[in-house]
């Protein structure tokens, strides 16, 4: 069934799984505020300016856009905000099991780090696999970090999409179940502090995207995929 609430258009501007290091945040910075009327000092002055920093950092980087996704039929869209990095053909052996196309990109500190979802479709499996916590851009991180996976079973064939730790994102979050049926551009988690994110797709698919180009989650399409034939349904 569709996810209710979560994913939908919000008025609180900020991700879903981002309020308790808000609230953290924000009580700091409210405690430094309430020193410095108390106790106007330069020490006082030197906390609340480094909180308010601190803060003010905390709600920039957990800020979530309401966007209208951009959803064609069969147009995959980018699943988060960040650059791509590597676009290559390989046999994926864990899920897919055949050759498909590889996308990676790469989060930065400053981008969007909530996922949205790539395309419509069925929800089959939500995957999490502990490990490393390698720099995000190294190729090796694909596997070797922890990950939390996600296929979703389209009419345009099965795709997965990958949430990928980096060494300071040590949290993905995925809100997705088994069985959800999630439309595009939706949101379904959020990775923390910098990431990666691979997608697997059909090696027919249509590129529409190169590496070194700047994505969008919601609103940038990656790639047009082609109808399956009714025997490969």
């Amino acid at each position: 069934m569709m996810q209710s609430g979560y994913g939908r258009d919000k008025l609180w501007p900020f991700a879903h799984g981002g309020g308790a290091t808000l609230a953290f945040f924000t009580l700091l910075f409210a405690g430094a505020l309430l020193l410095w009327f108390a106790w106007p000092h330069l020490v006082s002055g030197i906390l609340l300016a480094l909180f308010s920093f601190l803060w003010l950092t905390v709600l920039y980087f957990f800020r979530d856009p309401n966007r209208i996704p951009v959803d064609l039929p069969g147009q995959i869209i980018g699943p988060g905000d960040g650059k791509v990095v590597a676009i290559e053909k390989m046999m994926e052996p864990r899920y897919l099991k055949k050759e498909v196309i590889r996308l990676s990109m790469f989060l930065s500190l400053t981008d969007v780090h909530v996922q949205r979802v790539p395309l419509s479709g069925t929800v089959t499996f939500v995957d999490y696999q502990p490990g490393k916590f390698l720099q995000a851009f190294r190729p090796e991180a694909s596997e070797e970090n922890e990950f939390i996976a996600m296929g979703l079973a389209t009419p345009y064939g099965e795709i997965v999409v990958k949430q990928i730790a980096g060494i300071l994102a040590r949290r993905c979050v995925n809100y997705a179940t088994v069985g959800d049926e999630l439309l595009t551009g939706r949101r379904y988690g959020l990775i923390r502090f910098g990431s990666r994110i691979d997608l697997y797709f059909p090696t027919d698919a249509k590129l529409l995207v190169e590496i070194g180009d700047r994505v969008f989650g919601g609103l940038t399409p990656i790639a047009q995929l082609k109808p399956l034939d009714k025997e490969a349904r």
